[in-house]
């Protein structure tokens, strides 16, 4: 098997951490808004049990930010996202689906509130900065709306609670889910929020200060070694295991929020005005014809690098599998797919063929976990 290396440009960037984590032994990386983003340090599996038990600090820089600020910024915003901000507060995080006029997801990032005229929408992987200016000029808002130098560092799993109070104090524990507030490190105040991409419990620093963030990372090793502590990322196992979706990967731009279970994140009978509100209405009444739901599959690997068909015994699509891994906690491959009526539900078995092998496929709820 032949080793190919990415190469660096102005149009990939690397983060202010990329040269740590190489050091501490990154394996694989992706492409997530036009930066690295770490995928593996050696096994996954092992990668995966460490997360579950002890705590890992990830370079998730390339989780990007939009800030949108002024006096329109408000409506911009909730334009933006089918979800009611109109009673959102300031140190607060909010999920929120993005959709374009067609009712279809753009993004799904977490917005966070800083002032009443000041937000972050720190996206998935896709170029929300683009919508956002395309609005902000077809509706002629008064805003500033541009990506600010903020490389976030995560800090995930269960011990992930008793670094953080080492580091910054007994305050950061009071810190509420989805909740933000500022906390200081020799001298300069960071943004940290308590959130994170895995179910294991963490925080995320937003770092804006570069200098003082290299200073806190190589901090967080010095200190994290009672912990067990390791260099993470986002461990594929753990978030199919939790049903974390993955924009891309699970879904596009060619889904819309009901056939994602982002039901309670769609506010149709609120006074708000945002896009694709009255297409949503009408899915909403006609019913979704599919629904992404989660998949057991009796093998022990896959190696999925795009959708494959899942169909009936007669041949028939019933949907198709868009993101799979092998689960050590399950003993078997799991994975995320977009299944077809009737078959979105439990009870629902099909067939995948991988290298000439049909397997049965057990439809099944989400979170497995």
């Amino acid at each position: 098997m032949k080793n190919y290396s990415i190469a660096k440009s102005r149009r990939l960037r690397s983060t202010p951490y990329t040269s740590r984590i190489e050091k501490q032994g990154v394996t694989a990386y992706t492409v997530y808004n036009h930066m690295l983003l770490p995928t593996a340090f050696g096994s996954i599996e092992d990668s995966c049990d460490h997360l579950k038990k002890d705590v890992q600090v990830w370079d998730v820089a390339a989780e990007r930010q939009v800030e949108i600020s002024g006096k329109d910024s408000a409506k911009l915003v909730q334009l933006m996202t089918c979800r009611d901000l109109s009673k959102s507060k300031i140190g607060r995080c909010y999920y929120c689906p993005i959709i374009d006029g067609n009712g279809n997801l753009v993004n799904d990032p977490v917005i966070l509130k800083l002032a009443d005229n000041r937000w972050w929408i720190s996206i998935a992987d896709s170029d929300v900065i683009f919508f956002a200016k395309g609005l902000a000029t077809g509706h002629k808002y008064d805003v500033k709306i541009f990506e600010p130098n903020v490389n976030i560092l995560a800090i995930q799993g269960p011990k992930s609670f008793d670094l953080m109070e080492k580091v910054f104090g007994k305050e950061i524990k009071k810190l509420k889910f989805f909740g933000f507030n500022y906390f200081n490190f020799n001298g300069v105040k960071h943004l940290i929020a308590r959130s994170g991409w895995s179910k294991q419990g963490g925080f995320e620093v937003y770092v804006e200060d570069i200098k003082s963030g290299l200073e806190l990372y190589d901090y967080f090793f010095e200190t994290g070694k009672e912990f067990n502590i390791k260099a993470g990322c986002p461990n594929l196992i753990e978030r199919i295991e939790s049903g974390l979706l993955s924009y891309g990967n699970d879904f596009d731009n060619n889904d819309n929020p009901f056939e994602c279970g982002f039901e309670k994140y769609v506010n149709l009978d609120s006074e708000i005005v945002f896009l694709g509100k009255e297409r949503l209405k009408k899915i909403k009444q006609e019913g979704v014809k599919r629904k992404l739901m989660g998949v057991k599959i009796d093998i022990d690997k896959i190696s999925l690098t795009k959708s494959l068909n899942i169909k009936d015994d007669k041949g028939n699509l019933i949907g198709e599998l868009r993101s799979a891994c092998y689960s050590p906690h399950f003993k078997r491959v799991i994975g995320i797919a977009m299944i077809n009526e009737p078959y979105c539900k439990a009870s629902a078995t099909g067939k995948l063929e991988i290298d000439e092998n049909s397997l049965t496929v057990n439809v099944c709820d989400l979170p497995f976990i």
